[in-house]
């Protein structure tokens, strides 16, 4: 497997060569892969290059100050009129995370992969993956120095922005030595830090506090106190005029509970299909956990679609954090 550093320099190599690039990152994007993407599009404007920054949905309202950030096309809101040949993934685990963007991928598209998940199945031409970096934010932040490009304001926000989010405040395990030292770089170029910290993890919408409120009255505990979960169904989103954004660190409550190893929870899609978002506090390696069901993630914080009822999906996640644990 190439280093590190050798993927850094293929990577500048590739964009430095080509032009007319497609920058897309994961359905449901937060905050690390909305201000990857916007890194990527914002070196590409530096170089001269052609590029459209695509994703399958919206991105949360709470990222709309970022440099260009309305300048990611929704693919909910109508389809591209052409396919790319050079295709950049940021944050994207599994190819498949890209959602319906791919369909304007080539047939003979070459792909470079951006992200720092352990669990990312290594797709691409170029795989630029840094599975011990705390956000891919972490991962451009190198590949922006291999650049002669100054540095503003607008991207060092964006890559701050990154790190803040994927390191919940500066509060996670992933909180390393490295990131702090870019972070004192990043708030030397005039950062606000306070001001991030207050709009992406303080502030909450009515619906948000709506929603939280429905989830809390469905958590249950397992008889050892050891696993804790909760739900939110379609209705309560109709009911709490909530969207995905809205549902936001919800599955931290349950994890947060005292002698509570693993958290999660469930929202119900529909009829057939359920999403478990799972946090550990460090017994259980949820990545695997969920790669299980098809998932991945991080160790401490991973997901999966479970097809099946709400109810089959508990029994189901349940009987495999018993087994982890």
């Amino acid at each position: 497997m190439q280093s590190y550093e050798h993927s850094l320099q293929q990577t500048r190599e590739f964009l430095l060569e080509h032009d007319d690039y497609l920058v897309v990152s994961h359905v449901q994007p937060d905050g690390d892969a909305v201000s990857s993407t916007l890194a990527v599009g914002w070196l590409l404007s530096c170089l001269g290059k052609k590029y459209t920054m695509l994703n399958e949905g919206p991105i949360p309202k709470r990222m709309e100050y970022l440099w260009h950030a309305g300048e990611i096309v929704n693919l909910a809101e109508g389809e591209l009129s052409r396919q790319y040949s050079n295709i950049i993934c940021v944050d994207c685990a599994d190819f498949q995370r890209v959602g319906l963007t791919q369909r304007h991928f080539a047939s003979d598209a070459v792909i470079v992969n951006i992200d720092h998940h352990p669990t990312n199945n290594g797709y691409g031409f170029i795989k630029l993956i840094k599975p011990d970096a705390a956000a891919t934010a972490e991962i451009l932040f190198d590949l922006l120095k291999t650049f002669q490009v100054e540095w503003d304001l607008d991207i060092a926000t964006a890559i701050y922005t990154g790190l803040l989010t994927d390191t919940g405040g500066f509060r996670y395990t992933n909180t390393s030595p490295k990131v702090m030292a870019a972070v004192s770089e990043l708030l030397a170029m005039g950062v606000n830090g306070p001001e991030l910290a207050e709009n992406l993890l303080e502030e909450m919408t009515l619906a948000q506090v709506k929603v939280l409120n429905r989830a809390l009255n469905t958590l249950q505990l397992s008889p050892e106190g050891d696993i804790a979960w909760l739900y939110v169904t379609p209705q309560d989103m109709i009911d709490c005029g909530a969207a995905n954004e809205d549902l936001e660190g919800i599955v931290n409550y349950p994890r947060n509970i005292r002698g509570v190893e693993v958290g999660i929870l469930f929202k119900v899609i529909n009829e057939h299909a359920v999403k478990a978002s799972l946090r550990s506090a460090g017994k259980v390696d949820v990545a695997a956990l969920a790669q299980v069901f098809g998932g991945g993630g991080h160790t401490r914080a991973a997901g999966a679609r479970i097809d099946g009822t709400l109810d089959e999906a508990v029994a189901l996640v349940l009987q495999e954090v018993r087994r982890h644990l």
